[in-house]
């Protein structure tokens, strides 16, 4: 018998721990992309932070406007067009001057 003409089959312990090192790269790379923690959970994640900063933006400016709305009518600074204005709408009343149109 020559060297060349006989060849031992591959071990089957090292085709078992190729295929189970093989499973698991598969396995920790789906994790990585579609996973809790993976790429596209953070695209959404990073999407809905832009949406609530743009909300949070406009809830800020109406606050805003709602304080200076506040400061205008307070004892220390009573702006009397505004007070005006406030109680014609609330009570409903047109001054002489003004058209109303529905």
């Amino acid at each position: 018998m020559s060297i060349s003409s006989t060849r031992n089959p591959p071990a089957v312990g090292s085709l078992v721990f190729f295929a189970v090192a093989f499973s698991l790269t598969l396995y920790f790379t789906f994790a990585a992309i579609q996973g809790d923690y993976g790429l596209f959970r953070r695209a959404e994640i990073e999407a809905e932070q832009k949406k609530l900063a743009v909300e949070l933006a406009a809830l800020e400016a109406r606050v805003a406007r709602m304080e200076n709305l506040t400061t205008r009518l307070s004892d220390d600074f009573l702006d009397l067009d505004l007070l005006s204005e406030r109680a014609r709408d609330m009570l409903g009343y047109v001054r002489a001057d003004e058209i109303v149109i529905r």
